[in-house]
């Protein structure tokens, strides 16, 4: 039978009239996740805020908000901050660019990015970030899984002032990064 003769014969219900009954394209029944997780809403100026060496970073959505499959964060970096060659062994990042210029480097290759570029750092591989120029850089970083956000907790304890880059090593190594 042709699908034009299989909805004609159903009346032109379509699907509608083969699923169960209280199923349909209408119906305001959500499907129940197999995890426990709440929808979230965070608007522009909210998120938990953290200093990571001098610079504000606000952290958006957390491992205990989406079971531990994402966490997503905003950096507002000064002029010459950034991160030497490291890698996670744990976790993916998305670096999305909102103002600014940052040189990324992944896998030994490095780029710009400028407002809305972006790239993708996989796990296992080598790759770094500097802000360049005389201008602040704002970047909306996502890892998968979770599990970064304690690090930046320690790292937000730290005393202030210049960082221990040792110290650094240590609580870094704990969450699966190797710096190079």
């Amino acid at each position: 039978m042709n699908r034009k003769t299989f909805i004609t014969q159903l009346g032109g219900t379509g699907l509608a009239a083969i699923l169960p009954v209280g199923v349909h394209a209408s119906s305001k029944r959500s499907i129940k996740s197999s995890i426990d997780t709440k929808e979230k809403v965070v608007r522009a100026n909210e998120g938990t805020e953290l200093r990571i060496f001098g610079n504000p970073q606000w952290q958006k959505v957390v491992g205990a908000d989406t079971d531990n499959q994402i966490f997503e964060w905003i950096d507002d970096l000064s002029p010459g901050s950034g991160i030497p060659p490291h890698i996670h062994t744990k976790e993916d990042e998305i670096f999305r660019v909102l103002s600014g210029q940052v040189e990324l480097m992944v896998d030994n290759k490095s780029t710009i990015l400028g407002e809305g570029d972006m790239a993708y750092a996989p796990k296992n591989i080598v790759h770094s970030w500097k802000v360049i120029g005389d201008q602040k850089a704002r970047m909306w970083v996502s890892a998968f899984p979770s599990g970064m956000e304690h690090m930046f907790k320690e790292l937000n304890d730290l005393p202030p002032g210049k960082p221990d880059f040792e110290e650094v090593v240590r609580i870094s190594k704990t969450y699966g990064i190797k710096f190079l």
